[in-house]
């Protein structure tokens, strides 16, 4: 197979996986849209496909010189509100539904384009 075509299932693969665990998350913090003191939580996709791919930070060769990552990178932080409750809790359910429709249409596009990449080589191995 291909160096690049395997990369590009292994990306594809990679930005599937991360979109399922948002979705997750952003369900849950819906779910919890009512629970006192619960702080929503998201995943910077960007970071954490980046850190999942390898094309993230820069290594570091000496112990003096700066990291390029961000500390976490593709672990679920908490999400700022911009109008907090007074009962703590961090969930807007309009952003988080917002968040939850954007998430599940690129997952559907991500996994649309994977398949036909696979449906075209499977014809090409056919000869049809």
């Amino acid at each position: 197979m291909p160096d690049s075509f395997r990369a590009h299932l292994s990306f594809n693969a990679a930005a599937l996986g991360l979109r399922e665990q948002r979705g997750a998350a952003l369900a849950s913090n819906i779910a919890n849209a009512a629970t006192p003191g619960f702080k929503a939580r998201d995943i910077d996709f960007d970071a954490a496909l980046q850190a999942q791919i390898g094309g993230g930070a820069l290594r570091t060769s000496d112990a003096r010189h700066f990291s390029s990552a961000a500390p976490g990178a593709g672990q679920p932080g908490y999400r700022v509100p911009t109008a907090p409750s007074l009962d703590g809790n961090t969930v807007e359910l309009a952003v988080e539904q917002m968040e939850f429709a954007e998430n599940s249409l690129r997952y559907q596009t991500s996994l649309a384009l994977l398949n036909r990449r696979i449906s075209g080589l499977m014809t090409a191995i056919k000869g049809e």
